[in-house]
């Protein structure tokens, strides 16, 4: 069968990549080895981790803020067996809204392992089955899977991988996680709430170390407050099973060994991109980053005319909105028409709570830059709205170019911190300077006047409210 756009995966990115294909005209066909589309974010990762993380925080919030609400309850407990169930449920509507949307755009799709025969023709291996097809243009979007560390072998039992954490069939006493990252972050927040002890080690000094310092900082203190610990700048060198117990071995910042022990432990230390059994080398395919990701020029095309990647087999960062604009992107471009990306601008997001949320540079950033800014930062427990929510903890920063006021970057943490970035971004995809942004009305009482009064500050420091 010939089409004029085959996509391999079918995660964020590579759906909406079939589906803008489709709608400008093309004829597309989708390559997805597992039974259900959405990939990892859909399957594993995004949706399912969410289900969860919000049962957990209304576990939370029944036990330790309704009474205060006036809410009284008894024998309350956690069912998790449901919570998965829900979850599930969740995960199952997502996925199966995909098939419609195939269905309803008219993309084909095919079940199996996707691979190149040469840069025109695929193969795709199911159960013992082959069969061809040809495609006049390629989009890899395969996505990518859990970073294993070599010396750390994963049992999916006891030293699980995120996957494993979403299944959990008991709430951990005590939860070891590696790394501080989003992921780790998110997922000890989950089992933190239901009462779990959860231990994170992170070989670097902060966690969330990729987004402004002041919001890791933050983040680490609230966390603290509903049952984390933190072990910074530690590297892991080993972890043992025996029984229900694992063991994690790790050297301090002195050069001592310790010794952390507890009934599951989380490998979270980050993701490889996904380019196995694609048969790269049959087309000639340069790739980089140890023979993992694939180098793509401006317009996300590979070394070889015809064949595109997008999402997390490409450079940049590894998230699911990023990888949907690329998909769309890529759609546009083999079209003819002439797409745009501003990768300065795409959100990054931590799902705890407070949540937090980023875009543009951070002050860290402007530092080595030697950029000249200012910075106006306004804290929640300032906010009325936020005191009326019980969510007082976080703040947030707005950091602007201390000649024309453009601002250059917005981190906040806070409660919904990730719907409130999105002023930010379309504020900064306009230009728009802190002025505007402190001169916009804004409904009182909401959270995102918090906004408008980083945004006051930092124009001529004359925030209303503190």
């Amino acid at each position: 069968m010939q089409y004029d756009v085959v996509v391999i995966g079918s995660g964020p990115g590579g759906y909406v990549a079939a589906i803008r294909c489709a709608q400008l005209g093309l004829k597309t066909a989708v390559v997805e080895k597992y039974s259900t589309f959405g990939g990892t974010c859909l399957n594993v990762g995004c949706i399912p981790s969410k289900a969860l993380l919000d049962s957990s925080e209304h576990f939370h919030n029944a036990a330790h803020t309704f009474q205060t609400h006036g809410i009284n309850l008894k024998d309350l407990s956690v069912d998790l067996p449901q919570m998965i169930k829900r979850k599930n449920e969740v995960v199952a509507q997502t996925t199966g809204g995909i098939t419609f949307l195939f269905k309803k755009n008219k993309i084909t799709s095919y079940q199996g392992m996707g691979s190149f025969v040469d840069k025109n023709t695929i193969k795709i291996s199911n159960e013992g089955k082959e069969e061809t097809i040809t495609a006049k243009n390629v989009i890899i979007a395969t996505g990518s899977k859990p970073t294993a560390l070599p010396f750390l072998p994963i049992d999916k039992k006891r030293i699980i991988t995120s996957t494993e954490a979403l299944n959990l069939p008991e709430v951990p006493k005590h939860l070891i996680v590696i790394g501080g990252g989003v992921i780790g972050l998110e997922l000890g927040s989950v089992y933190a709430r239901l009462g779990a002890k959860v231990t994170v080690i992170e070989f670097l000094d902060s966690i969330i170390a990729t987004m402004d310092k002041a919001l890791g900082r933050e983040l680490q203190k609230t966390l603290t407050k509903i049952g984390f610990e933190f072990l910074l700048s530690h590297k892991v060198t080993g972890a043992t099973v025996k029984g229900k117990k694992v063991s994690v071995s790790a050297e301090t910042p002195k050069g001592e060994t310790i010794t952390v022990e507890g009934d599951y432990c989380i490998v979270a230390v980050g993701r490889s991109a996904y380019t196995d059994s694609l048969g790269l080398k049959n087309i000639g395919l340069k790739v980089e980053d140890r023979g993992k990701k694939i180098t793509v020029d401006e317009h996300l095309q590979t070394s070889v005319p015809g064949v595109y990647a997008i999402g997390d087999v490409v450079r940049g960062a590894m998230l699911a909105h990023k990888a949907e604009d690329e998909g769309v992107f890529v759609a546009e471009t083999i079209a003819g028409q002439k797409p745009h990306i501003n990768y300065n601008l795409i959100p990054g997001v931590v799902y705890t709570w407070p949540e937090v949320a980023s875009v543009g540079f951070t002050e860290e950033q402007l530092k080595a830059d030697g950029k000249k800014y200012k910075t106006g930062s306004f804290p929640f427990k300032a906010s009325g709205r936020a005191r009326a929510s019980m969510d007082t903890d976080g703040f947030v920063k707005v950091l602007a170019d201390a000649e024309t006021d453009e601002i250059l970057g917005v981190h906040m943490i806070g409660p919904r911190a990730a719907d409130m970035i999105m002023e930010a971004v379309t504020a900064m995809e306009f230009r728009a300077s802190a002025e505007d942004i402190g001169r916009i009305c804004h409904p009182h009482p909401t959270y995102t006047e918090s906004l408008k009064e980083a945004a006051l500050a930092a124009t001529e420091n004359r925030p209303i409210h503190i």
